[in-house]
């Protein structure tokens, strides 16, 4: 199976080329051949895809429409509900939870247009993480470099699009972690606006601050997917964008206003991070910048919300069960447990603010242009990297340039697009509350003038 083609798998399902089933038990032959080398999947559901498979060729058979994604195999990162199955949410303790007793409603919706789920993916415990090292699970491996993390905390969703084993995935993204393993795998990742796509049956880290949110290997799957998880009718603007030979406008793409994100989003990664966004404006000659002067403040406190809000979710297990927590994160926790509310108070009413502030900014700009990491896929085990000289904690900072947008609530589509040794890099664009659409159109018209793709994974059964 072929990077970015879910599309092209329901229309051949549809089209009586190929059966669900049979596509099926390709994916599932996919994932016992190449997920050794990946850790990215902790559970297979072959039983549940072949049913759900049958069904859609029951449907077909019959005369009914299975729906737009008819056949496609996708999988979830393991804090969404699968009826039958144990939310584990990367953790031991939950681990012992009882079944969940339905599909959390993101993946419901995709059932619903007839997609095929095939499996559970890898995770940082409690989605508290930028690597999904896992210490019950073991480390997501990154397809282009299986030494290198995936990202996270949603690494297993974007190493299974990246290393060909499923076309679409579904993360959760609350300070990046669609967005970080996106760019660290080289493939598409999206981060809706906060609170637009249900999270019910998704276990929660931070409701405040979480989202849902596709990956995909082409822009074309991610629109689709997100206008299914959106409840739209499918085939709307998001699937319209321009033709890739339209002329640029004066800000990059006719009809658009861009610019690129200055000041703190321009300093504070390697060179070659930085880069990866001037050449996209340069290609579409962008010149205007814009700076968001409230960024690192919002990091700060989007830190604060993050702890205090996931701590006091796990007060009892840490008190009853502190050996059973990664170190790691339960050491975040703990901290989180201890700030005092008028922090969190605080950090709150910033969030109030930078929203009046965002709504000027978006006024005059349609999409901004910002790096999505600082740096490529660190080595698994790797604590800490060198940026411009200073030594960093590698976790913790992959998030310097994706935490503040997520304070701010806004729409974020990371694009894979620039490189290091090899390496992929990713970059930012960045919207107005609801305006997926047209950062969907954006990604489109970059992606079919070829300045961004997915590069290949290096692994043999590509």
């Amino acid at each position: 199976m072929s990077l970015g083609d879910a599309v092209a798998i329901a229309a051949q399902v549809r089209g009586g080329e190929r059966s669900a089933l049979a596509v099926a038990e390709d994916t599932l032959a996919a994932i016992a051949a190449g997920d050794g080398a990946l850790n990215s999947f902790t559970s297979v559901l072959g039983d549940r895809a072949r049913a759900d498979a049958r069904r859609v060729d029951e449907a077909l058979a019959a005369g009914l429409d299975p729906g737009p994604l008819a056949g496609v195999p996708f999988a979830v990162k393991n804090l969404f509900d699968v009826a039958g199955e144990v939310t584990v949410a990367g953790s031991k303790i939950s681990a012992a939870d009882p079944p969940a007793a339905a599909d959390a409603e993101a993946v419901a919706r995709l059932g619903r247009a007839g997609a095929v789920l095939v499996g559970a993916l890898n995770m940082d415990e409690y989605a508290y993480g930028f690597t999904t090292e896992n210490a019950h699970y073991g480390p997501c491996r990154n397809p282009l470099d299986p030494s290198r993390v995936a990202g996270g905390s949603s690494g297993g969703s974007a190493a299974a699009v990246a290393g060909g084993l499923v076309p679409l995935t579904l993360g959760s993204d609350t300070n990046g972690s669609v967005r970080v393993p996106a760019a660290l795998c080289g493939v598409f990742g999206l981060r809706p606006t906060t609170g637009r796509i249900s999270c019910r049956g998704m276990f929660p880290f931070c409701e405040t601050l979480d989202t849902v949110g596709p990956l995909a290997a082409s822009v074309r799957d991610l629109a689709l997917s997100f206008e299914l998880l959106d409840g739209a009718p499918p085939g709307g603007a998001a699937l319209a964008p321009r033709a890739a030979e339209a002329a640029p406008g004066p800000d990059g793409i006719e009809g658009l206003r861009l610019a690129v994100a200055d000041g703190y989003f321009a300093r504070g990664g390697i060179p070659a991070a930085l880069e990866a966004v001037s050449e996209l404006a340069d290609a579409l000659g962008v010149t205007r910048r814009v700076s968001l002067p409230w960024a690192a403040q919002a990091r700060a406190a989007a830190m604060v919300i993050t702890a205090t809000e996931g701590a006091h979710s796990h007060l009892e297990s840490l008190r009853t069960r502190p050996g059973d927590f990664d170190p790691m994160t339960r050491e975040r926790f703990l901290a989180g447990a201890l700030v005092p509310a008028r922090f969190y108070l605080e950090a709150q009413e910033l969030r109030r603010r930078v929203a009046e502030r965002v709504a000027a900014v978006f006024a005059s700009v349609d999409v901004l242009l910002a790096p999505a990491t600082p740096f490529p896929a660190p080595l698994i085990g790797q604590r800490e990297a060198v940026v411009d000289g200073e030594t960093v904690p590698t976790q913790s900072y992959l998030g310097v340039y994706t935490q503040p947008l997520s304070f701010a609530g806004l729409p974020v589509l990371t694009v894979p697009a620039g490189a290091v040794d090899g390496l992929p890099l990713g970059v930012q664009l960045v919207g107005a509350p609801r305006a997926e659409a047209t950062l969907l159109r954006v990604a489109a018209e970059l992606e079919a003038r070829g300045m961004v793709r997915v590069p290949q994974s290096v692994l043999p059964w590509k």
